[in-house]
């Protein structure tokens, strides 16, 4: 469940787009609306605006959009409840409200207008309201169970268009190479492999890295434009980790190698070699009578059978 806030100055403007046809919208809520058609809901909305003309930009509108993995479980009644649910936590309450539903999109989302004047002609406030959006939103998926997706999960690839299309791309490849490279040299390696140049950022004529940026298709961007999570320092930061995990298995590996397990280069104790080696291997001694008794009893055999032979 991600929230999207405008704010407006014609509630004319925002009444048709939300209940326009080819949307095929939906009414889920209206209230403190004269709702007879658009220009009646609008007008309502302009009567209450003027309580405080000082308010340039009276409009609130709001979009609510779900994940199209949770589309079975959202019916209007759900949605409905959700949105209420939102607006109280916002602070949103005590104004004018509709609550329409769309269905021309593959994922399920409502819009909200809602009066910035109260009914009792206050303000109602937007102070860190992006902020306190997305908290609210994540609170709700978590509470009613909903599927989260992370913010490059939410993107459709194929909508995009340059340069937020190669911005993209250079998030899919950092998000892969970032997390299987030791060091900058061996990250720098396989960008340039998949057409991705880097360099750093210095501060003034200094060697002190300030940052990093990162090249491809003609765009460039900085690291921690792509994403917060690839800002120079977080890169250098996850690298060094890459390498202590790498070092950590080698050390805890069951197949390691000690020192005292390999032989020493002096062999003080030889008895315990050829001893070993004896263990597997023939007396030559014994192995030669062992073949002599053999071959004199083939021979005796013979004989009894050429005797055999005369007396008949």
């Amino acid at each position: 469940m991600i929230a999207k806030i405008v704010k407006g100055s014609s509630f004319k403007g925002v009444v048709n787009y939300i209940l326009d046809k080819e949307k095929d919208a939906k009414i889920l809520i209206c209230d403190g609306l004269f709702v007879e058609n658009k220009n009646t809901i609008a007008m309502s909305f302009d009567a209450q605006s003027k309580m405080n003309p000082k308010v340039t930009k009276p409009v609130g509108h709001i979009s609510l959009a779900f994940h199209k993995e949770d589309e079975h479980r959202l019916t209007d009644r759900a949605m409905a409840g959700i949105a209420l649910e939102y607006l109280k936590e916002m602070g949103i309450t005590d104004t004018q409200v509709l609550i329409v539903r769309h269905f021309d999109k593959e994922h399920p989302h409502v819009h909200i207008a809602f009066n910035r004047i109260a009914n009792n002609g206050r303000t109602i406030s937007d102070r860190n309201e992006r902020i306190r959006s997305a908290r609210i939103c994540k609170e709700l998926t978590k509470k009613y169970n909903l599927y989260f997706a992370s913010g490059k999960e939410r993107v459709k690839q194929h909508r995009l268009k340059e340069p937020d299309k190669t911005k993209y791309g250079l998030y899919s490849i950092l998000k892969s190479e970032v997390s299987r490279c030791g060091d900058w040299q061996q990250l720098a390696a396989n960008l340039e492999k998949q057409g991705v140049d880097m360099r750093f950022k210095y501060k003034g004529k200094s060697d002190e890295v300030q940052g990093v940026v990162f090249t491809m298709n003609g765009y460039s961007f900085s690291g921690s434009k792509i994403d917060r999570r690839f800002s120079f320092s977080k890169i250098d930061a996850a690298l060094d980790n890459n390498r202590r995990n790498e070092r950590q298995e080698i050390i805890s590996s069951p197949y390691r190698v000690e020192p005292s397990m390999l032989p020493s280069e002096s062999r003080g104790n030889d008895d315990l070699y050829s001893g070993s080696i004896g263990l597997f291997m023939p007396d030559n001694t014994d192995g030669q009578a062992e073949e002599n008794r053999f071959e004199e009893e083939l021979k005796r055999k013979d004989k009894k059978k050429k005797q055999r032979k005369i007396r008949f």
